[in-house]
C-alpha cells in the first residue's frame, strides 16, 4: 500500500507574513528618492559653491532644477502608473537615479549639473510616489497597523540623510588626501553606490504588493476643490522645507557650526526622520483631515525660526556658537527630522481615508504635482532674499512664516469621508 502524499500548504504571499519588511523594503526607495537624491545636496552646497564661485542664487537654482524635475515627474506618474505599473516605475525610477547620482559627481559646469539635477529629480519622483502608491496599498491590506507601515515607509528617508552624513565629510576628505581637483566629485560616487544597495533592498519588496485596482471612467473622481485647503497648506509646506533643507548646512557653516558638531547635527536630523514612523504613527491613525500636516507645518516652522534667530542674534565666532545656541540648533534638527517626511505620509494617509481606492494614484499625483510648484518656488525664493540684507537668517524667517500660512490651511481641512460614505449610500 502506497503513503499518502505529502500534502504542501501553499505559504502566504510576502506582503501578508512579512508587512514589517515590506515596509522596509520599499523604505528603502524613500532613502534613495530623498535622502540620498534630493536632500543629501544640502552637504554637497558649501562645498561647490567655494569651489566653483556660485551665488547663494545660483546654489539655491541647483535644488530649483531638482524640483522642476520633481515637477514633470509628478505630471507623469499617474500615466506611466496606469500603463505599467506603480512596482515597475518605483525600481525603474529608482535604477535611472542611481545613474545621474553617479554622472553628479563628472559635472562642473553649472548648466549640466543643473539638468543632471532637473533629471534626478524626475527618476526620484516615481521612486517616491511610486512607492507611496505601495505603501498606501500595503497599509490598507494591513488597517490594524495602517499608520506604523505608513510611518516606516517615510521614515526611511532618516537612513538617506544618516548615511551620506557621515560618507560625504569622510569622502571629501580623502579626494583632498589623493589630491582631487574637486574633492566632492568622491563622494558622489559615494552616494551613487549606497543608491544601488538601496536600489537592491526595495527590488523584491516592490514587485511583491498587488497593484491597486484602476479607475473606472473620468466619473470616478473627487473634485480637487474639496480639499483644496490641505493642498494649499501642502504647496506652502514645500516652498517652506526645502530651503531649510538646501541651505541649513551652509547657515550653520555661517555662524560657525564645524566638523563633527556639524555632521552630528545632519546625522541627529536622519535620526528623527527614522524615529518619526514612531513618534506619530497613532496621530496619523488618529485624524483623518487636514490635523497631521496642519501640526507639522507649525512645528517645521519653528524648526526653521530656531538658526535663523540664533543667526541674527550670535557674532560668528573661530569656537563657534555657544553650548546653549548648540543644543538649540540640534532641537531644531530634531523638530525638523521628526516632522519633513511625517507630512508627506499625512497627504498620503488624507488620500487613503478620504477617497476611494481607485483614486489614489490621481489623489497621490495632485499631491505630488502641486508641492512639486512649492518645491520650485522654495530654493529659488529663499536663495533670492538670502542674497540680499540679512543674508541666509532672513531666507529663513521667511520659511518659517510660508510654513505658519502652511500650518493654518492645513488644519482648516476636514476629512470627505462622510460625505463620501452618504455618497455610497444614495
Amino acid at each position: 500500500m502506497n503513503p499518502a502524499p505529502l500534502r504542501i500548504e501553499p505559504t502566504a504571499p510576502f506582503y501578508l507574513a512579512h508587512p514589517i519588511w515590506t515596509a522596509l523594503g520599499l523604505s528603502m526607495g524613500t532613502a534613495l528618492a530623498i535622502g540620498l537624491g534630493r536632500f543629501s545636496y544640502a552637504l554637497f552646497l558649501p562645498l561647490m559653491r567655494a569651489d566653483l564661485h556660485w551665488s547663494y542664487f545660483q546654489a539655491g537654482a541647483m535644488n530649483t532644477g531638482n524640483a522642476i524635475g520633481y515637477l514633470i515627474g509628478a505630471l507623469t506618474m499617474s500615466w506611466l502608473i496606469q500603463r505599467w505599473s506603480a512596482a515597475r516605475v518605483f525600481i525603474v525610477g529608482g535604477l535611472v537615479g542611481s545613474g545621474f547620482i553617479a554622472l553628479s559627481g563628472v559635472l562642473t559646469d553649472s548648466t549640466a549639473f543643473f539638468i543632471c539635477r532637473l533629471c534626478v529629480g524626475i527618476a526620484n519622483t516615481y521612486v517616491f510616489a511610486g512607492g507611496s502608491v505601495l505603501a498606501a496599498q500595503l497599509s490598507h491590506i494591513h488597517p490594524k497597523r495602517s499608520g506604523w507601515l505608513m510611518g516606516i515607509y517615510y521614515g526611511g528617508g532618516g537612513l538617506g540623510i544618516i548615511i551620506p552624513s557621515f560618507l560625504v565629510p569622510g569622502l571629501v576628505d580623502l579626494g583632498q588626501f589623493w589630491g582631487w581637483l574637486h574633492p566632492w566629485q568622491l563622494a558622489w560616487f559615494g552616494i551613487a553606490v549606497v543608491s544601488c544597495l538601496a536600489l537592491a533592498c526595495m527590488w523584491y519588496p516592490g514587485h511583491s504588493i498587488p497593484p491597486v485596482p484602476p479607475r473606472v471612467g473620468a466619473a470616478d473622481s473627487t473634485a480637487v476643490s474639496r480639499y483644496a485647503r490641505i493642498v494649499a497648506g501642502y504647496v506652502m509646506f514645500g516652498i517652506g522645507y526645502i530651503g531649510y533643507m538646501t541651505f541649513v548646512i551652509a547657515l550653520l557653516m555661517q555662524i560657525g557650526m564645524t566638523g563633527i558638531r556639524l555632521n552630528f547635527f545632519y546625522a541627529l536630523l536622519g535620526v528623527f526622520v527614522l524615529a518619526s514612523s514612531r513618534i506619530w504613527a497613532s496621530t496619523l491613525d488618529h485624524y483623518k483631515g487636514g490635523e497631521t500636516l496642519g501640526i507639522i507645518n507649525l512645528l517645521m516652522g519653528i524648526a526653521c525660526l530656531i538658526p535663523a534667530l540664533i543667526a541674527t542674534f550670535t557674532e560668528p565666532s573661530a569656537a563657534g556658537p555657544g553650548w546653549l545656541a548648540v543644543g538649540a540648533i540640534y532641537l531644531s534638527g530634531m523638530m525638523f527630522g521628526s516632522g519633513v517626511l511625517t507630512a508627506v505620509a499625512a497627504t498620503t494617509v488624507f488620500v487613503k481615508c478620504n477617497l476611494p481606492q481607485s483614486q489614489w494614484v490621481a489623489g497621490i499625483a495632485v499631491f505630488t504635482s502641486l508641492f512639486a510648484v512649492g518645491q520650485v518656488i522654495g530654493p529659488t525664493l529663499i536663495g533670492w532674499v538670502s542674497d540680499g540684507p540679512g543674508g541666509l537668517a532672513r531666507g529663513f524667517m521667511v520659511s518659517a512664516a510660508v510654513l505658519v500660512v502652511g500650518s493654518i490651511l492645513s488644519w482648516t481641512q476636514p476629512a470627505l469621508t462622510p460625505m463620501l460614505r452618504l455618497k455610497s449610500k444614495s
